[in-house]
């Protein structure tokens, strides 16, 4: 089946815009077109955006969806590599995870160095960022 790109667009979850930026990025190849110029896409396309929006959901970047889309399309080894793809992504998401939770324990110590009286004008929070090394 053919769709124009507003019927596209609806059956993908996305709309126009998102569609030729993908044009523009190469993860869709170009359309092919009505005599009268309109893009036509097909059922297959549709599930190249849909995994391309899962792997956004993922926190894989563009970048790296394009690399995967590679691997999708032409690679001999798709299973071996689709799966070093993934782990890699894991260890980075890991190491996110790890940062936030220093992060969020360093907010906390801060916000443990006031004192309950809050209407102060030296704030411990401010020195303890300007002034600790």
């Amino acid at each position: 089946m053919k769709y124009l790109i507003s019927e596209f667009a609806e059956k993908s979850g996305v709309n126009k815009e998102t569609i030729r930026y993908y044009e523009g990025k190469k993860l869709l190849e170009e359309p092919i077109r009505t005599d009268s110029g309109y893009r036509l896409y097909s059922d297959a396309d549709i599930k190249r955006v849909k995994f391309i929006k899962q792997m956004q959901n993922l926190g894989f970047s563009l970048n790296e969806i394009y690399k995967l889309l590679g691997v999708v399309d032409q690679d001999s080894a798709r299973c071996q590599n689709m799966f070093d793809f993934v782990s890699q992504k894991q260890i980075e998401v890991q190491k996110q995870i790890a940062d936030l939770k220093q992060i969020e324990s360093m907010l906390g110590d801060l916000k443990e160095r006031c004192p309950n009286e809050k209407e102060m004008y030296a704030c411990p929070i401010i020195e303890t960022l300007i002034y600790d090394e």
